[in-house]
């Protein structure tokens, strides 16, 4: 087992990590930014070394100097969280030649998983079902509209190097094509350095369900059943629920095994997820592949008592996996509590914490790395807690968390408590009658 972890993030996801490496007897090292010097995971971990000024270029995404900081520090190993360089090969190559291990996939699972379009090239192999589409990727306008014509609009424009929403246009006529085209690929080229585009068919009214999986070094993989992330914005996830209202005993065990075969398809190491939408007829199709922990990992651990975080780490450490599938037990709701304006059009809300009161109390879980006097700064991901409600049904993990969400003060700054307090009592979604599309018809009250 490992003496000493680097934990290459900030938040509340370095807090998470600190958290079960003490359980587990591991030293810990904390990196931060000038922006982050009072962050709790800073305070929490044994020791802390700064890598930079806030800019992300400069700190987080900065390989020279996360690695000197884990060599003067002598950590054996290096945990990159989500986001930032949890997904990149090259930071995972690095470490391997440094002789520190990466709690995370191979280089080579990176890369096959990392672009779209070699990850369903992959998964065609592998025999999992993907969405009706067009070999290989776009060349030009003219391939795309003809691509288009052959597939049936309406179809969906996706950057092969994708992620969060980024270069993905819905285009449901030839008229849309040239502009969608344009913006998609100019996006995708900005955000990941990369404008190439596929076209798929689009689903319409999909679900957004996520198949958790870990596999160790032996070949052995396992499922630990579905996430629904269909409550979303702009392709951003807001709510995460285990089990799905929408799924069904054969449909999971068909998720599941199909979740199992894309992870063999690459000899799997590590915890994941595989995503799917599934339409209105149940039929699902693979999206991608997180080879990485994902935000809403904790419902997962909730509905079937499981550390995550600690599987992760002992995989990495050469454990063996039980081999056994698992099935949720109890029903676990997760709203992010982003500091956004959610009657602004959920436009970012940075700045100083004056008041916080976490709510509490049987079934309630809260992830943060936030306190009173806390600031939010304006340069990384939104993201202030995540509130988890947990209880034997849908119908009370709800109430609970409209309970929670109702005790939960935080002034200062802007948050989405609100948003998400008016969506419990929402009679639609409370029946589970949602897919993808739902907030495009939800009405905020002030």
């Amino acid at each position: 087992m490992f003496k000493k972890i680097l934990i290459a993030n900030r938040g509340e996801i370095a807090l998470r990590v600190i958290r079960t490496c003490k359980e587990m007897g591991i030293k810990t090292v904390a990196i931060y930014s000038t922006a982050d010097k009072d962050s709790l995971h800073v305070k929490f971990a044994d020791e802390a070394v700064c890598i930079g000024p806030p800019a992300s270029a400069q700190s987080y995404l900065n390989i020279p100097n996360i690695m000197a900081a884990a060599e003067i520090t002598n950590a054996d190993a290096i945990h990159p969280g989500y986001g930032f360089l949890a997904e990149n090969a090259r930071f995972s190559q690095i470490c391997a030649e440094h002789k520190i291990k990466f709690i995370g996939p191979t280089p080579t699972m990176i890369n096959l998983m990392g672009d779209k379009m070699t990850a369903k090239e992959t998964m065609i192999k592998a025999g999992v079902p993907v969405t009706p589409g067009v070999d290989g990727l776009l060349e030009n306008l003219d391939h795309a509209k003809k691509a288009a014509a052959e597939i049936g609009y309406p179809v969906m424009l996706k950057a092969t190097a994708g992620g969060g929403g980024k270069g993905m246009r819905v285009v449901w006529n030839e008229k849309e094509m040239e502009r969608s085209f344009e913006e998609a690929r100019r996006e995708a080229g900005a955000a990941f350095k990369n404008d190439g585009l596929y076209i798929e068919k689009f689903v319409e009214g999909p679900h957004h369900i996520e198949i958790q999986i870990a596999g160790d070094q032996y070949g052995n993989v396992c499922h630990l059943s579905e996430r629904d992330c269909s409550i979303q914005r702009r392709h951003q996830k807001l709510v995460e629920e285990s089990p799905s209202p929408f799924m069904t005993p054969e449909l999971r065990e068909k998720m599941g095994q199909a979740a199992i075969k894309a992870a063999s398809a690459i000899n799997y190491e590590s915890v994941g997820t595989v995503e799917f939408l599934v339409d209105k007829d149940r039929n699902f199709y693979f999206m991608e592949m997180n080879t990485r922990i994902q935000v809403e990992h904790c419902v997962t651990e909730e509905v079937i008592n499981y550390d995550l975080i600690k599987e992760q780490i002992k995989i990495a450490a050469g454990d063996r996996i039980s081999g056994k599938n698992y099935y949720p037990e109890m029903h676990a709701i997760e709203c992010r509590i982003n500091a956004e304006d959610p009657f602004n059009d959920f436009r970012p809300s940075p700045g100083k914490i004056t008041v916080l009161h976490q709510p509490g109390g049987h079934g309630v879980r809260v992830d943060s790395h936030a306190y009173a006097g806390y600031v939010i700064p304006p340069y990384y991901d939104s993201l202030v807690s995540k509130l988890v409600a947990v209880a034997q049904t849908r119908e009370e993990a709800i109430d609970t968390m409209e309970r929670a969400l109702s005790e939960y003060v935080i002034e200062g700054i802007s948050t989405t408590i609100p948003f998400h307090y008016q969506l419990m009592q929402d009679p639609e979604y409370r029946k589970g009658n949602f897919t993808t599309k739902f907030l495009e018809t939800f009405k905020l009250k002030k």
